[in-house]
């Protein structure tokens, strides 16, 4: 299946707030619309340390500073294993003792520079990926030779690296998966069937290396060549008994068919901003050339002018600095040097949505697999992919969404049964504002589908409801479920858009239930900052701070989640967590598990106040009683309850609060 939207679906993320009604099924009733202007999150003072604050629903609880060496470079993604953290750097991972979550110490800051160097775990192991031409093989800074695909390196590491952490404090690299586009994210699959191995799927978005640094790895398109190390997924396989040595055991096609998606063009503001950089690059003396793809001028900045210049330099037998003659060399050819870098990357002629096929360039960002249910979400820049996992070695693509309200399908998250799937749009790559008073709702925001027949059917957008300003990085990016009993509610990083918690257990009208925000880190330009990634673990929210460092949070109470929902949450406790990776998220039996039912059927008002008061007591009564006492307070009350079940309007959830006094007299009676 394929959707193409561009008519605008507003609202869905401003208006809605989820409370039901009696008599039937419980229907979320809109509140009335809250100006995001007005938001509690606008206009907060901006600083590096000393930036405003504001929350509800949850309280900052430690701020842990990036250490030496390692602060004020970019913190990117989380991975959990016992009590530790693992905070990937573009220095190297960061881990962290957070067994007291208010007071995080540092284990240790592994120097091993690459990008974007995401981590994740598993038991003993630890692996980092590795996509930047800087990498080496022996985490060493610097790789002397870091200009491009076609160049060619014996040092140079771009793929997964494997860390064994038996001694967490001293991390041992004992493999280097080489990879043909690098690794920008990975995924570790747990296979259900296969105890001796786990595998890893390697998202990479650089140009293809050389077959002449790294064997097997072909540029051409796939029309070209069947053997192209395009359109693939590579996965590794990774032998637990002798991790060193991993290997790349399979890659796998899951675009095969897909047609051109189409998409929307940059806002106004966008527009607007990218007019005035060019007149002002034309009148300072910078470099201007067109994009033969688009057909607009664009402004070329350093990072692409300087190495061109210094071949200019180094062609006519010079050294230092370029002269004002390089420089008008470079002028003069420099339309000719775009167009024939296109010319490579691209299609010759323009894609045109819903015919051509999709671009031979294109790959996943990301990829989360559902280990239990035989399931992948992947976010795989133009469309969102929904896949068969059973045979980890060999993915199937059962369905594919577009929009053309998405830019750049990013990250994805399935609820806990598996019925719905919440893809991420990156819109303009996490390092541009796209909060702004003027960025429609639908751009750089979720898309929640539901999986009916294994196929993806869409039902709403949600985006936070409140507005940043233009030096504030803001879009959708990395988050996890909440271990919230009977609900689906999750914990999300928007960069300087700061932390979300929302709720989309119907997916058709998710609504914000808690945030943090800081202020932006300079008022005065955009400089990069926010969460990069915040997910919960054992109880705590844990946020990796792009600029600062790493943040710890606590849920609190507020009209939408009740201290009963929060304590079965932390109820919820599991050996790691690699957010790509999602666990079964299954409760133990306990009293605050079955409060938490009670309270949403009281949101709910599929109770009476009466009932509810009735409940309550005899569950409290239950709780005090010592053995026999309390199995029998707890038969007599999951009789009760039973005769509830055709009576409220939430009976399904009825049902959820009879299991868990069930439960419970089960445990007691063992």
């Amino acid at each position: 299946m394929t959707l193409s939207r561009s008519t605008p679906r507003l609202g869905l993320a401003f208006a809605f707030i989820a409370l039901a009604g009696c008599g039937g099924t419980p229907t979320p009733q809109p509140q009335p619309a809250v100006d995001p202007r007005m938001d509690a999150r606008v206009g907060l003072k901006a600083g590096l340390r000393d930036a405003g604050e504001v929350a509800t629903g949850m309280k900052v609880v430690a701020k842990a500073v990036s250490p030496p060496g390692f602060d004020g470079i970019t913190n990117s993604d989380l991975a959990f294993v016992g009590n530790y953290a693992v905070q990937g750097n573009y220095n190297g991972p960061v881990i962290w003792d957070i067994r007291d979550p208010a007071n995080p110490v540092l284990v240790t800051a592994y120097t091993c520079p690459a990008s974007q160097n995401d981590v994740s775990v598993y038991r003993n192991l630890m692996f980092m990926s590795a996509e930047a031409y800087n990498g080496r093989v022996d985490c060493k800074p610097g790789n002397g030779n870091p200009t491009g695909p076609d160049s060619v390196s014996k040092e140079r590491m771009r793929g997964v690296r494997v860390f064994d952490i038996s001694d967490i404090k001293n991390p041992k690299l004992v493999a280097n998966v080489q990879t043909c586009r690098g690794s920008h994210t990975h995924t570790v699959l747990e296979d259900p069937k296969d105890k001796e191995n786990i595998y890893i799927y390697v998202s990479g978005s650089a140009p293809v290396r050389s077959p002449n640094e790294l064997a097997g790895c072909y540029s051409q398109t796939p029309q070209q060549d069947a053997n192209s190390s395009l359109m693939r997924i590579e996965i590794i396989k990774v032998p637990l008994a002798n991790p060193e040595r991993s290997a790349v055991a399979s890659r796998a096609n899951i675009f095969a068919g897909l047609k051109a998606p189409a998409a929307h063009g940059p806002a106004s503001e966008d527009l607007a901003n990218q007019q005035k950089a060019i007149a002002t690059a034309k009148a300072t003396g910078g470099f201007v050339a067109m994009n033969p793809a688009s057909k607009q001028e664009m402004v070329l900045g350093a990072g692409f002018v300087r190495p061109q210049l210094d071949s200019i330099v180094k062609a006519r037998g010079g050294t230092g600095n370029p002269t004002a003659a390089d420089t008008a060399v470079l002028r003069t050819n420099l339309q000719g040097i775009i167009d024939r870098i296109f010319a490579g990357q691209a299609p010759q002629t323009p894609a045109t949505p819903g015919v051509s096929e999709n671009s031979p360039f294109r790959q996943c960002h990301d990829i989360t697999v559902y280990p239990r249910l035989g399931l992948a979400g992947g976010a795989c820049e133009g469309h969102g992919i929904l896949l068969d996992i059973s045979d980890p070695l060999n993915p199937v693509r059962l369905d594919a969404a577009a929009d053309s309200n998405f830019a750049y399908w990013h990250s994805a998250t399935f609820n806990n049964d598996g019925t719905k799937l919440l893809f991420s749009d990156e819109w303009g790559g996490g390092g541009s504002p796209k909060c702004r008073a003027g960025d429609k709702p639908e751009w750089g925001a979720n898309a929640i589908f539901t999986i009916e027949n294994r196929k993806l059917k869409f039902q709403s957008y949600y985006k936070i409801p409140t507005i940043q300003t233009p030096a504030e990085n803001c879009v959708a990016h990395n988050g996890s479920l909440i271990p919230i009993p009977g609900r689906d509610v999750m914990v999300q990083a928007w960069y300087q858009g700061g932390i979300s918690v929302f709720d989309w257990s119907d997916p058709a009208k998710p609504f914000e239930v808690a945030y943090f925000d800081r202020g932006p880190v300079d008022s005065t330009q955009m400089r990069m900052g926010g969460s990069w990634s915040v997910y919960w673990y054992n109880g705590s929210i844990v946020s990796s701070e792009i600029a600062r460092g790493m943040d710890v949070a606590d849920l609190t109470p507020t009209q939408f989640i009740s201290q009963n929902e929060i304590d079965a949450a932390k109820t919820v406790k599991w050996t790691h967590l690699n957010a790509q990776g999602q666990p079964l998220i299954e409760w133990p039996p306990s009293f605050s598990l079955a409060k938490a039912f009670v309270d949403q059927l009281e949101r709910n008002k599929c109770l009476s106040t009466q009932r509810i008061g009735q409940v309550r007591s005899a569950l409290a009564s239950a709780e005090r009683a010592p053995g026999a006492q309390r199995t029998s307070a707890l038969t007599t009350l999951a009789s009760q309850i039973q005769g509830d079940v055709g009576s409220s309007c939430d009976g399904k959830r009825v049902q959820m609060l009879l299991k868990a006094v069930n439960d419970l007299k089960s445990m007691t009676v063992s």
